[in-house]
């Protein structure tokens, strides 16, 4: 038995008057992952395109992988640097143990980095996950409509924003608030004004500080104290930056301290590219983004301040510090232009009788 005919056999129990109607949205997700729904509009007005909303949501989700892979090596190896310098021979704990049994602490080791980064990051992608995918489900399953495949871009957004070192239950906590006040009280998806992925982010800076912020939480080694080339842009300037030895480089390239995803514009700039020839997002967002940050930079360059030396950081280091790369990233994720169109098309059809869906096939 195909596993195309073991889920078409299931099918009628989770369809009204099913013996598990309420659950349908779960089968829905399961069948879908495997699967493209076969279903077509029908009538006078309609449009035909490859891009769903399913296809938009997994190339970003895809795309987001470059800054992810890379983020995790940077951790490793900052962490196994780190280990060098206050001598401690390994890692305790679990993690420890998975390191033992996989790598070992070579800091000039690609592997040996990647690994150490994983056990950090995995177990915080992991969380985000299944809890927010829960509350995805349960809204869904509460409502009476399909997942929808934006929980995938929520949840990698999301983790990506945080600091490897941060406790897996506040992790738990904050994708909860992401989720349910970012996006499920005001309905779910296309009706809320939130970003869920930051909602949450921004909970979590506000509810608990320490583990967030401060110089005490980029660097995956305990006792070991290192600020984010941000923060010291903030303190001395440009100056204080080269001075701790970081060169512009460094920073595109993700040799910095930093949140998993924000540290390597270089990678973070791959995964935008991807997404602007595939058309999934918009030039436009992206350039205004980028020119309104140009401007703002070299407006207070202008200015010039005696006690803020941010007034003088030039706009290229605007580009590769902090989480502006990242944050523009986020923002040229929007849906491009013409996919807007189509859905207005297809809404617009379905207000006047044409835009039913029936089943293909």
């Amino acid at each position: 038995m195909s596993l195309r005919t073991f889920m078409d056999g299931l099918e009628p129990n989770f369809h009204k008057g099913g013996k598990y109607e309420k659950y349908y949205a779960i089968y829905e997700m399961v069948d879908t992952i495997f699967y493209t729904p076969g279903k077509v509009t029908v009538g006078q007005a309609h449009v035909r395109d490859a891009v769903d909303m399913k296809r938009v949501m997994t190339t970003v989700w895809w795309c987001a992988f470059f800054p992810m892979l890379v983020g995790m090596y940077m951790v490793g190896h900052n962490a196994t640097v780190a280990m060098q310098v206050l001598d401690i021979p390994a890692l305790e704990g679990w993690r420890g143990m998975i390191i033992a049994l996989m790598a070992g602490y070579d800091p000039n080791s690609l592997w040996d980095c990647f690994i150490y980064g994983a056990v950090f990051y995995v177990p915080i992608y992991a969380v985000t996950f299944i809890v927010g995918g829960l509350w995805e489900v349960l809204f869904a399953v509460k409502r009476g409509h399909e997942v929808n495949e934006g929980f995938f871009v929520t949840s990698i957004l999301f983790s990506l924003t945080l600091p490897a070192t941060i406790p897996l239950w506040q992790v738990a906590i904050g994708i909860s608030f992401g989720v349910v006040v970012g996006k499920e009280i005001f309905g779910g998806t296309g009706k809320n004004f939130l970003n869920p992925a930051l909602t949450g982010r921004a909970f979590l800076y506000f509810a608990y500080p320490a583990q967030i912020s401060g110089d005490a939480v980029w660097t995956a080694v305990d006792g070991f104290s290192g600020a984010t080339a941000l923060g010291m842009a903030a303190a001395g300037g440009l100056e204080g930056v080269l001075a701790s030895g970081i060169t512009w480089w460094d920073a595109f390239l993700g040799n910095i301290q930093g949140s998993v995803g924000e540290v390597s514009t270089l990678a973070i700039f791959i995964g935008g590219a991807i997404l602007l020839t595939t058309r999934v997002a918009s030039w436009r967002i992206m350039a205004g983004v980028l020119l309104g940050m140009i401007a703002t930079s070299l407006f207070f360059n202008w200015i010039g301040s005696d006690t803020n030396p941010m007034f003088a950081l030039p706009w290229h280091w605007h580009l590769v510090l902090g989480g502006f790369a990242f944050g523009m990233g986020v923002e040229r994720l929007a849906i491009h232009p013409r996919h807007h169109q189509h859905w207005k098309i297809l809404l617009w059809s379905a207000d006047r009788g044409h835009g039913d869906f029936n089943p293909r096939g």
